[in-house]
Parts: structure tokens; sequence; C-alpha cells
């Protein structure tokens, strides 16, 4: 039994699909599902999508309880936009390899060794940290972002150092970068997604920004989570090779069931090291408990959210409500 969740015998027999459905109506909630929730989760959702995306349709409803199925630093920004709205994550433990890479004291510390510098920080990373951060950047608003930061002045970007690479890259921006990495999309094997090329002659292959660039040098399209489902929708092949956590297929095959959606492989080319560990931690057994009981709720203390929300705000502003629009093109990565 899941102690912390209540969860057990209890829950046999349920129909838990009719119960969530009861309690989401009881409670005036609304479920949100990342595209790398499991596909029970993501069909049960009132919305499916990334991150801010889902964030800020939560905050448009009229909804009293948000139900977020994802990771922690994704239902702390809805709670963080709408601080009046019960939010709750059906598994407290499910994190994010990115923020635990970079602990708040220690990014303080580094900001302070480069005071001249400001703080260009992804969306995937604690409140903590969103509040020592001048600007949150999306994988899809932040090549705009950055247009609109002087050339002279100097950045520090966090806490994925990939990204940041691939928007060094790509814009020819000097920035410091944290060491942090995403440990799914850390996992692809460049030697087993060329067996896979090889094996689809002529298949293009998408991938999230959040690769390595030995991944990214083969990319025909690298862009967010919805910028990669809309490359899939709209192509003209009927086979495509996916870069980024799979369970977004589920989309894919949804809406174009007559083409043929291949994940990249990790390092043994069979194994699931590319499904995201925190993800797979909610369940529809989680999120019928935490609607039936409104537990795990994130909870902000006021002034910690109201300075994340500033550097939530300054993305906002300069992405003139772009999510989703913008997405990073392909980059040959070239040198070392």
């Amino acid at each position: 039994m899941d102690a912390r969740n209540g969860i057990g015998g209890t829950l046999t027999g349920l129909d838990l699909r009719a119960e969530i459905d009861r309690l989401r109506k009881e409670r005036n909630a609304v479920i949100l599902a990342h595209y790398y929730q499991k596909p029970e989760i993501q069909d049960i959702a009132d919305f499916v999508g990334d991150s801010l995306d889902l964030a800020r349709k939560a905050e448009a409803t009229d909804a009293e309880v948000i139900a977020f199925c994802g990771v922690r630093f994704m239902a702390e920004t809805a709670k963080i936009l709408s601080p009046g709205k019960i939010v709750v994550l059906p598994d407290m433990n499910a994190g994010c390899s990115l923020e635990d890479s970079c602990p708040p004291e220690q990014f303080a510390a580094f900001r302070a060794q480069h005071p001249d510098h400001i703080a260009l920080t992804y969306i995937n990373s604690s409140c903590e940290l969103k509040a020592l951060s001048d600007i949150i950047v999306t994988s899809s608003s932040a090549e705009k972002i950055l247009a609109q930061i002087p050339l002279d002045q100097k950045i520090i970007f966090g806490p994925d150092k990939n990204l940041g690479g691939y928007l060094a890259r790509k814009t020819g921006r000097d920035m410091l970068l944290w060491p942090g990495v995403c440990i799914v999309h850390e996992a692809f094997s460049e030697t087993e997604l060329l067996k896979l090329q090889l094996q689809h002659p002529g298949a293009p292959v998408v991938a999230h920004p959040e690769c390595p660039p030995y991944i990214l040098d083969h990319a025909d399209y690298v862009g967010s989570t919805r910028g990669i489902l809309e490359y899939a929708l709209a192509m003209p092949g009927d086979t495509l090779i996916v870069a980024t956590e799979p369970h977004i297929i589920h989309q894919m095959q949804k809406a174009v069931p007559d083409k043929n959606f291949i994940g990249a492989p990790g390092a043994d080319g069979n194994c699931n090291c590319n499904i995201c560990p925190y993800m797979a931690l909610n369940t529809m057994e989680k999120l019928y408990v935490a609607l039936r009981d409104l537990e795990p709720r994130i909870e902000i203390e006021e002034e910690l959210r109201l300075k994340a929300k500033k550097s939530l705000d300054a993305m906002l502003s300069m992405a003139s409500a772009t999510v989703g629009m913008g997405d990073l093109g392909p980059v040959k990565v070239t040198g070392d």
C-alpha cells in the first residue's frame, strides 16, 4: 500500500474513470496532462499539452481545483498563475532531473559570482529558482526572448546546458551555462539512432532541444513538445523518428493513425530509459485519490510566489503569447 497517497486494497473494484469523472464534477476541477503522461491519463484529461500552455489554460477556466498530471515544477507554475485555486499533484515525488540539478542556494551563490549577468532560466525549474531569475523561457519562446536582450548584456542560462548550448549555437550568443541535463533526453544513443535511420531511409528525425548535440545534429526539426507534435501532423511522409519522451507519440497516433511514429532508442536499442521516471509516478489511482482528498496539494508562500511570478511575467510579456510558436529550427553542430 502507498500510505502517503492512501492507495491500497480499498480501490480494488472501483471504476476509476467513472469515479474520476464524478469527482471532477463535484470538485469543479480541471484535469491537466502533459504530453509525457501515460495514455490513460492523457485520455481522461480536459487538456493535454506542454507545461506553460496547460497552466495558462487552467488559469482561464472557472475551475476551483487544478489536478496537474505532470511533474512538480509544472504544478507550481499553475499555482503561481492561479493562487486562488487548489492545485493538486497526484504524486508529490514527481520531480525533475533538471530541477534537481540546480539547487537554489548553489544557483544564488553562482549568480553572486557574476553580478553583471542576468539569469535566463528554463521553465523546467523550481519555484525557488524562478524567484532567483530575471526571465523564464520555454523551448518555444527562448529564441524570441534572446533576440530582445541587448548583445552586450551578459547572460547566465540554466539549468539545461543542452538547451542553452543549442541556443548559443543557433543565435551566436555567448552564455554561461549551468551544467544540468534532462536524464530522459540525455539517454538517447547516437549509434542506435543512426541504426534506426538506416532501417527507415528518408524518415525525418524530430528532437527536443533538451537532447545533447550529437542527437540534435541528426534532427530535421528541433522544437518544443507542441512543435514536435505539430510537425508530426503536418509532415508529408508516413514515418517519423521521435527523439523525446515517447508518450507524446500517443497524441500523434490519435491524430494521424495511418502514420508510423518510432521513438528514438536508448543505449542498448530497446531499453525504457527514455521514459521519464518522474512522469511515470502519476497513475489513475493517484489521480483519483488526489481529487478525492485534495492532496497532495501545492502550497507556495506568497512572497516567494510573487518573486517567481515576476520572472514568469517577464517571459509572457517578451514572448507576447507565442507559446507553441517560434519553435527552434534545426542547427548543424560543428566542432566539439
